[in-house]
């Protein structure tokens, strides 16, 4: 599954939310080294109830939009 996802960096909380037909996440971390990058991974695999390992970041690396690819097995 494919989904668009919309990241706001550097938030007082971390939350998962529709907006549309795209996920808007908030992340406490700053957009440098790509560390909100990976909190957004670990965050969507606990809202799709997967393993980090099939959250994979397709498009977008040093974007506030993203492409994620989940896999669901």
């Amino acid at each position: 599954m494919k989904i668009r996802v919309k990241v706001k960096p550097n938030s007082r909380t971390e939350e998962v939310s529709w907006e549309g037909d795209s996920l808007v996440i908030k992340v406490k971390e700053p957009p440098r080294e790509g560390k909100a990058n990976q909190v957004v991974v670990r965050l969507l695999a606990e809202h799709f109830s997967v393993p980090q390992s099939q959250v994979r970041i397709l498009s977008g690396f040093r974007s506030r939009d993203k492409v994620v690819e989940i896999r669901e097995e």
